[in-house]
């Protein structure tokens, strides 16, 4: 694998955790500052940030995975 496709995948990763923190951050803030009168938003926005988290971990498994075979290539 090409130094190219290994920065590709890295930085397909560090989107999709960049996906996940932002949606971390709007249940921050619904909890923070909004909770009584928006709380019935809680269980989609849980459910977007728990598919992101997912999202971010098979991104990274791939990238992890990718770099073991380029290291011992």
């Amino acid at each position: 694998m090409t130094d190219e496709e290994l920065k590709a995948l890295k930085k397909a990763a560090s989107t999709k955790k960049r996906i996940a923190s932002d949606l971390a951050s709007k249940i921050h803030d619904l909890v923070e500052d909004t909770y009584w009168n928006e709380y019935a938003q809680l269980p989609e926005l849980a459910a977007e940030a728990v598919a992101a988290c997912e999202e971010w971990a098979a991104a990274k498994q791939v990238y992890d995975d990718a770099c073991k075979q380029a290291e011992s290539a």
